[in-house]
């Protein structure tokens, strides 16, 4: 099923969550990212935070076509950890996300669907614990304009709820804008009135 195309579905905080089973604990770590040099970091800081973790396994989608994913069991049995993990980001149908789960072993093996178990009800209780927003798909336009003609764009960002990406205020002025997708035309329309 294909998610709308003016949205995505996404989270836009970090969270937390626990599980325990048979003595094995699991703690769930969500963060809202946009790049794979962000999931390494976060990956890498929790290996600093839980150094005597046995594993840290994860999953990442990444990207509007959500094309952009990983799945990693990090030594344990293949498709125990890291698909599980994805399968909740998946059902939810969202992206720029990365779930990182936790191990320590508490001395009981778990079996194949003891661990698939383990990890998947983990990322879910992660992604409970956290509201799944809708943002828009932005696209990106820049424009040039004098000075004067400040206020008159500023009101017309406010107004679409647009995303200032980048801007150079002097007397020439400079703006990169994200305008929500659904909005595009009247936003263009609109801010090329004013600087025309």
């Amino acid at each position: 099923m294909k998610q709308q195309v003016d949205f995505f579905l996404t989270i836009n905080q970090n969270t937390k969550a626990e599980y325990k089973d048979r003595g094995s604990k699991f703690i769930a770590y969500a963060y809202p990212v946009i790049t794979i040099e962000e999931c390494k970091q976060y990956l890498a800081e929790l290996k600093k935070e839980h150094p005597k973790a046995v594993h840290y396994c994860f999953a990442y989608r990444l990207g509007l076509e959500g094309n952009i994913f990983r799945a990693n069991d990090d030594g344990e049995p293949s498709g125990t950890a890291g698909k599980p993990i994805l399968g909740q980001i998946d059902s939810k149908q969202l992206t720029n996300i990365l779930i990182v789960v936790v191990r320590y072993f508490g001395g009981t093996l778990l079996g194949t669907s003891g661990l698939i178990n383990a990890y998947k009800t983990t990322a879910a209780l992660a992604l409970q614990t956290t509201p799944i927003v809708q943002k828009p798909i932005l696209i990106v336009h820049d424009f040039h304009f004098d000075y004067t003609k400040m206020n008159d764009i500023m009101s017309i960002v406010k107004k679409y709820d647009c995303t200032i990406i980048k801007q150079e205020i002097q007397l020439f002025c400079f703006l990169s804008i994200g305008i929500p997708k659904a909005r595009k035309e009247e936003v263009l329309y609109q801010i090329n009135e004013v600087i025309n």
